[in-house]
C-alpha cells in the first residue's frame, strides 16, 4: 500500500512539474515596459495571452526599462538571466536609433546579449527595429540589417520588425498608423500593441518550440 501511495505522489508531482508553463523572460525598453498604458495592456501581458490563447504554455516576465538603449540592455543581461529562464525575447534599439547611435555600436551590445544567452544554455527571439528613411539610406541599411546577421549567427529565432502589426494595418500609411499610436508618436496605444503583439506571436511559437526540443 505504501509503494503504492509512493508511485502516485511520484506520478503527480511528475505530472505538476509537467504542467509548469515555460517562463520566458522580455528584455526590452519602453516598448517591452509598457510605457503610456494600462496595467494588463503592455505588450509582455497582451503577448502572454496571445501565446497561451494559441496552445503554449507560456509566462512572460517583463524585464523592460524605459529609455533603455542596447548598452543598459547589455549592462543588465547577466542579472536579468540569473534565474534561467526558459527563452529570451530581445526588443532594443530603438532608442538608440533615436539618438543617432553608430549601428556598429547596436550591433556589439546586441551581441553581448546574445552571447550571455548562449552561454547559459537559453533560447532567443530577437525583435528587430527599422530605421526610418529620414536617417539616410546608408545609417537605415546598417541598422536594419543588424537584427537578421545576429539572428543567423546565434541561431535566434527572428521577428524582424516590433511594429510589423501597425504597419499591416496601416498599410505604410503614416497618417493611418497613428490610430494605433499614443500621443507621443512614438509608442503603441493598446490596440497597437494587440496588433504587434499578434504579429511577434508566430515567432515566439517558434521560440516555446526551440525550447521544447
Amino acid at each position: 500500500m505504501r509503494k503504492t501511495l509512493a508511485l502516485l505522489s511520484l506520478l503527480l508531482f511528475t505530472s505538476a512539474a509537467w504542467a509548469e508553463p515555460l517562463r520566458i523572460t522580455a528584455l526590452g525598453d519602453s516598448l517591452v515596459q509598457g510605457y503610456g498604458l494600462p496595467q494588463g495592456q503592455g505588450l509582455v501581458p497582451q503577448l502572454e495571452r496571445w501565446l497561451n490563447n494559441n496552445g503554449a504554455e507560456v509566462s512572460l516576465q517583463n524585464a523592460g526599462v524605459s529609455g533603455d538603449t542596447t548598452a543598459g540592455g547589455a549592462e543588465r543581461a547577466e542579472w536579468t538571466l540569473s534565474d534561467n529562464p526558459d527563452g529570451l525575447i530581445v526588443l532594443l534599439g530603438g532608442n538608440d536609433m533615436l539618438r543617432g547611435l553608430a549601428p556598429q555600436e547596436a550591433y556589439a551590445n546586441l551581441e553581448r546579449i546574445l552571447q550571455t544567452a548562449q552561454a547559459k544554455g537559453i533560447e532567443v527571439l530577437l525583435i528587430g527595429m527599422k530605421a526610418p528613411r529620414n536617417y539616410g539610406p546608408e545609417y537605415k541599411q546598417d541598422f536594419d540589417a543588424i537584427y537578421p546577421q545576429l539572428a543567423e549567427e546565434y541561431g535566434a529565432v527572428l521577428h524582424p520588425d516590433a511594429f510589423a502589426g501597425i504597419a499591416a494595418a496601416a498599410g505604410n500609411d503614416p497618417a493611418a498608423a497613428q490610430d494605433f499610436m499614443q500621443d507621443d508618436g512614438i509608442h503603441p496605444n493598446a490596440k497597437g500593441v494587440a496588433l504587434n503583439a499578434a504579429a511577434i506571436g508566430p515567432a515566439a511559437l517558434q521560440l516555446v518550440a526551440a525550447i521544447d526540443r
